[in-house]
């Protein structure tokens, strides 16, 4: 139901584990090449295969429904709030549609990097909240 919501026709079919861990290892070879956004990354992620692999997962639940994904992203990045500043999502993001342009078909891509933008979004919210200061 939801990916014929998404307008995504056909193009679904064409995506699978395999091209999401493509599209996941391109885009954080860019994040951690990257001058504003790699050192955070860098310094946070100390075993990119398994971070990696959870992307992945994150990214087949959200668009395969696999359900594979058993996380809690915004935990872990409520670690780095004194380190993540607004135009850091905004590169991220950048990064994001370079990615999912090189990867997927056009409709699966402009979904992804929608549903991307509203990740970014919740998590600046939350990172600017003064109610969850306390929570490490």
């Amino acid at each position: 139901m939801e990916r014929a919501m998404d307008g995504l026709d056909g193009e679904i079919d064409c995506v699978d584990e395999a091209g999401l861990a493509r599209l996941v290892d391109r885009f954080y070879a860019a994040v951690r090449a990257d001058d504003m956004i790699g050192p955070l990354f860098n310094d946070a992620i100390h075993d990119w295969p398994d971070h990696l692999g959870k992307l992945a997962a994150f990214w087949s639940s959200l668009m395969l429904g696999s359900g594979r994904y058993k996380g809690m992203p915004m935990a872990a990045h409520l670690r780095h709030r004194d380190r993540i500043t607004p135009a850091m999502f905004d590169r991220w993001l950048a990064l994001w549609r370079e990615a999912t342009e090189a990867e997927m078909p056009p409709a699966v891509a402009v979904s992804m990097q929608a549903k991307a933008s509203r990740i970014a979004e919740n998590f600046k919210l939350a990172l600017g909240s003064r109610a969850l200061a306390n929570i490490r």
